[in-house]
């Protein structure tokens, strides 16, 4: 489950302040850090321009760093993620940690490759929390990687909608599992999750509605932030988390898989 959206396992670091020229190495080729900075800035520019509200949430947070969180969960490529993802199905956040930890454990401290999974006895993924239905979709998905039916190389290159329909395709696996990937795993920028029960409170809240969006309004609402819709949700679930810790509520669990 995602906890706030962005992009790619490597975290962006950015710098806020004005005319950003990049730093250099020796040979004065601009480094990786310094055109991550260019993008963030750039995309912060285009999104406060572009929504009032979202401005409003950057101006309030200078420092925020997107990326922030994805230090804290474990190494994953694409399989890592979307097994992370349905681990998250219908649970709140320390519900999922817990699980994963306990994942984690029965693989020597890491998440399982799809190979790992398979070698596994099923009644060992139960006892660490996972409902069948859970532990039956992450098999059926480690069975086609494994197999050749879906080749993750193939998968990583596709399009958001392509690699969306792939997946979906498998029993359990939802768009709102597939688009955390895409976030976590694949460092995709443009990406929003209309099914996020979390979200869809983050801009009831964000933007005053008296109701709680359905997913059409909230894609509505998210159109504006193209092509930087991941940074916009990141900026959103931000300040839900904000909120959530300041209140004795807990964070809602997402209600789609």
């Amino acid at each position: 489950m995602v906890e706030s959206a962005s992009t790619s396992t490597a975290r962006l670091t950015h710098d806020d302040g004005g005319g950003h020229a990049g730093r250099r190495k020796a040979d004065g080729s601009v480094t990786e850090d310094s055109r991550r900075d260019a993008w963030l800035q750039q995309a912060r520019s285009h999104l406060h321009h572009a929504d009032p509200v979202l401005a409003r949430l950057i101006d309030d947070r200078p420092d925020f760093d997107p990326r922030a969180w994805i230090s804290q969960l474990p190494p994953m490529d694409l399989y890592g993620a979307l097994l992370f993802q349905v681990t998250g199905q219908q649970l709140s956040v320390p519900a999922t940690r817990r699980t994963l930890a306990r994942i984690e454990a029965l693989f020597g401290g890491h998440l399982p490759s799809p190979a790992e999974l398979l070698g596994v006895d099923p009644e060992k993924l139960r006892q660490a929390g996972l409902s069948w239905r859970k532990i039956n979709t992450l098999r059926d998905l480690a069975g086609r990687l494994t197999d050749g039916r879906l080749d993750p190389d193939v998968l990583s290159g596709l399009p958001d909608d392509e690699l969306t329909a792939e997946l979906t395709a498998i029993s359990g696996i939802g768009p709102w599992t597939v688009q955390g990937a895409l976030i976590i795993a694949l460092g995709r920028e443009d990406v929003v999750l209309p099914g996020d029960l979390a979200l869809r409170k983050a801009v009831q809240a964000a933007y005053r509605l008296d109701h709680l969006p359905a997913q059409p309004e909230v894609l509505a609402i998210a159109d504006k932030w193209r092509p930087y819709r991941s940074l916009a949700t990141s900026y959103l679930f931000s300040a839900a988390f904000e909120r959530a810790e300041a209140s004795p509520a807990a964070r809602p669990a997402p209600s789609h898989p």
